[in-house]
């Protein structure tokens, strides 16, 4: 099991690797687009569509809406221009869902009542989630492509090192202290001193990258403003898992699927990103 997870790991590491490097802005979007309708058709099971045709028209139906959107946006793509038009809509509506999010983990299992079998509010869910991501991604990952093609590449990257760093120090903070469960009604093994531990390993990490990298990072924001958001943005990839971890449980299924040998599905590898990534594109190009 260990031997097969670390393989997948690798596999999956360089993939990801490859297609920030390598792939043009039109296949990376391209790449993204199939990851996405991956996410939605392991999200079917949250909806309870069960009929295996029932998840796969589901999932092409949104796969076959992403792929002509890009396409119709391809003479902006060189220029960095994703989906530039609609982007604060979509962020907005993705802060809007996180914080209902936030009521339906906090008010969990009742909550399950009011969307547990209704497989339209579902599938609201999961647009919610996973097109803002999508648009977030982009959004971050061609900053300035026209003049810079890495900028937003580093853009992109630090959202990411900071959620999975957050994430290993929350759990060596919550092996070493944790004693007062999170939210034990969806995920017992989270503490808050895991979480207190994510937040401190964010904000150290955002000191260090902008002693390094302040240029790249800040442009004309302010300091404080942005070791703000970054605390935060770990703070919201906390609710991205669990919500993730309440579907699951309302589902009683263990992982999304076992497309990722050893790790799951794809949601399971990103629902903390799903929540955090959308949320650090809104406030910095938009608020700070």
């Amino acid at each position: 099991m260990l031997k097969e997870r670390v393989l997948s790991a690798i596999v999956l590491i360089a993939l990801v690797l490859c297609a920030l490097f390598l792939f043009s802005p039109f296949y990376f979007a391209l790449a993204l687009g199939l990851v996405t309708t991956l996410g939605l058709w392991e999200w079917t099971q949250f909806a309870r569509f069960k009929q295996p045709l029932a998840r796969l028209i589901i999932a092409a139906f949104l796969g076959a809406f992403i792929f002509l959107w890009i396409y119709t946006e391809g003479n902006y793509l060189d220029a960095g221009r994703v989906f530039v038009d609609y982007l604060p809509l979509l962020l907005i509506n993705s802060i809007t869902w996180w914080v209902i999010a936030l009521l339906l983990v906090c008010t969990y299992p009742s909550s399950a009542r009011y969307w547990g079998k209704n497989p339209l509010l579902q599938l609201l869910f999961a647009f919610s989630t996973l097109i803002p991501f999508m648009a977030a991604v982009l959004r971050l990952r061609l900053d300035g492509y026209a003049l810079d093609n890495y900028h937003g590449l580093f853009l992109l990257l630090y959202a990411f090192v900071l959620v999975w760093a957050a994430d290993s120090g929350a759990y060596f903070a919550g092996r070493a202290f944790g004693k007062h469960k999170l939210a034990p009604k969806v995920s017992p093994g989270k503490t808050w001193e895991g979480v207190a531990g994510g937040l401190c390993t964010a904000a150290i990490l955002a000191f260090v990258f902008m002693y390094f990298f302040e240029a790249t990072l800040l442009g004309q924001r302010s300091v404080g403003g942005f070791v703000l958001l970054s605390v935060a943005t770990v703070a919201i990839s906390v609710l991205g898992d669990l919500t993730e971890s309440m579907f699951k449980r309302e589902s009683g299924i263990k992982d999304s699927s076992q497309l990722i040998p050893g790790h799951g599905g794809v949601l399971d590898r990103i629902d903390s990103l799903t929540a955090a990534v959308p949320f650090f594109a809104y406030f910095y190009f938009f608020v700070l």
